[in-house]
Parts: C-alpha cells; sequence; structure tokens
C-alpha cells in the first residue's frame, strides 16, 4: 500500500490526507510544523485529550468551536472555570459533551499556570522531550516513544489528566516536537526547514 495521496496540486502528502479534503490544509500549514505558544501547545493538548477515542476529524470540524467554549484556550482563563461553566459546556452542541475531558481541561489548565509558574513557559518545558531524530522509527509506525512515556509520567505526575502516552505521542507529531510526514511527502522537507530555523524555547 503506498504511504502518500496525491494533493490538491497532485504532489504527494501522507496517506492520511486523503480521508477527507479539510484534512489536507491541516496537514500542509500546521501538523508537523514546530510551535513555541503556550496557548497553542495547550489548546492542542486538550484537543488530543478530547480526540481520544474519537477521529481527528471530528476534532477538527468542531476546533473553531472548542476554541469559543473554552475562551480560546487562553488557561489562564479557563483555570478559573466553575461548576457553573462545566454546565454550560455540557450543554453546547457544538462540542464533544464529556463531562470527564470537560472536567479535565480545567484542571490541566491548573496544572498549566502552576507549571509556568516553576518552569517559565509551558513551551520550555515540554520542549525538553523533543526526541533526537536519529532515535525515532520511520515515520507513521510507531503511538508512543520512550519521550513521550516519560512526558506523559511526568504531567500525571504533576496532576495533569487524559495525557496518555498514545495522547502525547500524537501532540508531539502535530506540533512538530517530530517530524513524522512520510519521506515521499513533500510537506516532509517544508516541516523539517521550519523546524530547523525554530529556536527552541527556554535555550
Amino acid at each position: 500500500m503506498t504511504r502518500t495521496v496525491p494533493g490538491p496540486d497532485n504532489r504527494p502528502r501522507c496517506r492520511w490526507c486523503g480521508a477527507i479534503p479539510e484534512f489536507f490544509p491541516y496537514h500542509d500549514a500546521e501538523w508537523g510544523f514546530p510551535v513555541g505558544s503556550d496557548i497553542r501547545l495547550f489548546e492542542k493538548l486538550c484537543l488530543e485529550s478530547f480526540q481520544s477515542g474519537l477521529s481527528w476529524r471530528t476534532i477538527l470540524a468542531k476546533r473553531e468551536n472548542f476554541r469559543a467554549a473554552f475562551a480560546g484556550f487562553d488557561f489562564h482563563r479557563v483555570a478559573a472555570f466553575t461548576e457553573e461553566d462545566v454546565l454550560r459546556l455540557l450543554g453546547d452542541a457544538g462540542i464533544i459533551r464529556h463531562r470527564g475531558k470537560i472536567e479535565a481541561v480545567i484542571n490541566n489548565a491548573k496544572r498549566a499556570k502552576e507549571l509556568v509558574a516553576r518552569e517559565g513557559s509551558l513551551a520550555a518545558f515540554l520542549w525538553r522531550y523533543e526526541p533526537v531524530a536519529e532515535s525515532l522509527p520511520a515515520p507513521q509506525t510507531a503511538t508512543t516513544s520512550p519521550e513521550s512515556v516519560a512526558l506523559s509520567k511526568e504531567l500525571k505526575k504533576r496532576g495533569w489528566k487524559f495525557v496518555g502516552p498514545t495522547t502525547i505521542y500524537a501532540f508531539m507529531q502535530a506540533m512538530g516536537l517530530i517530524n513524522d510526514h512520510v519521506e515521499e511527502c513533500v510537506t516532509r522537507a517544508e516541516a523539517e526547514t521550519a523546524r530547523q530555523g525554530f529556536t527552541r524555547p527556554g535555550r
């Protein structure tokens, strides 16, 4: 089975893009490109937790609704959410109405504030777990790594929820801590160029 599909310009992209047309712009402009924004990193951790047991297609279609519901994923604001907000969110048909995951976002926002107070930024902490490229398996052949296991364990120790090793690995793929585009994909080189020019937070 081929590992790519033709994109809108007929050049090869990672095969998973072929599921729906909306995946192509996400793949070409976001997935695998390095991110240093605390807000965007927190958002992705939250969205990956909501995806657990579901497809990214479902989450991507609702992403703007999630952003509106969770104050743009500004964890300083989300940390102040109350039970009234939980009930509001449980009544919001535009998001995934799962109490445990909603409460986890609020909990994790509080933990994010604590982490920033200790570490300086969420980005500086998370990027410490960037794998050495040479140690990675072939693209899209793994669902966890020693680094995703270690980061998951550390976050759980600090009180975070819905941050298992598989969730964290998907987060690393999406946020550019790993360039997991297959070798034949035209976006792989673009993501790698972005990674090479990216100043790692805290360094």
